[in-house]
């Protein structure tokens, strides 16, 4: 397939609310629309992962990261901007947004990525075929990592478990691969009073 066909195949079978196996800016991993609480759903099913264990959302850009947030603290954007790295920021006070209200579908997906303290994990990928797709997608998308729950994180296309391949509904091919670095991000917590705490 050529680029911009695997790029329309994947944002297809996101709009449809499928899930996909797909490089990030760390590793390979798998994702849905982050607003599908059933393709959500499946994400953890397909990695046999308790669902109290919350996920981490890739967004396009800042714009994107306020519509979940209620205020995003100036040293996010200070961050966002120097950042040269992949780097996760949990934001404090996470909300639905004004396309969503409670019952709806957008509010239920959130409920099960965000955190127990109100807190979301969001990344905005250094990689640019990723953020174009979400851009396109409009909405921020699951990333989790392509393995079983509690076996090694695969860093390469070759290193993810054939159950994973089978279980997913598009496979962006390893071609696209091109700006993965292999390792996990950075992550930044940040509270509410500007509190600043580096976990990873």
């Amino acid at each position: 397939m050529k680029q911009e066909e695997i790029f329309a195949e994947a944002l297809r079978t996101l709009r449809e609310g499928g899930i996909i196996l797909y490089p990030t800016d760390t590793v390979w991993g798998i994702g849905c629309d982050a607003t599908l609480p059933d393709a959500v759903a499946r994400i953890y099913e397909i990695k046999h992962r308790a669902d109290s264990k919350s996920l981490v959302l890739l967004a396009s850009d800042l714009d994107m990261v306020a519509r979940y947030i209620k205020k995003i603290p100036d040293i996010a954007i200070d961050l966002v901007e120097v950042n040269d790295a992949p780097m996760t920021i949990v934001y404090p006070g996470a909300v639905c947004s004004a396309e969503g209200a409670p019952g709806d579908r957008f509010h239920l997906a959130w409920n099960t990525v965000s955190q127990e303290d109100g807190s979301v994990g969001i990344r905005i990928p250094m990689m640019e075929w990723c953020r174009n797709l979400i851009y396109k997608l409009g909405r921020p998308i699951v990333s989790t990592s392509a393995n079983i729950s509690g076996e090694p994180t695969p860093k390469r296309f070759t290193e993810i478990p054939q159950e994973i391949k089978d279980a997913v509904d598009f496979v962006v091919p390893p071609s696209v691969d091109t700006e993965s670095t292999g390792r996990p991000s950075q992550i930044i917590k940040l509270g509410l009073g500007g509190e600043v705490k580096v976990i990873r």
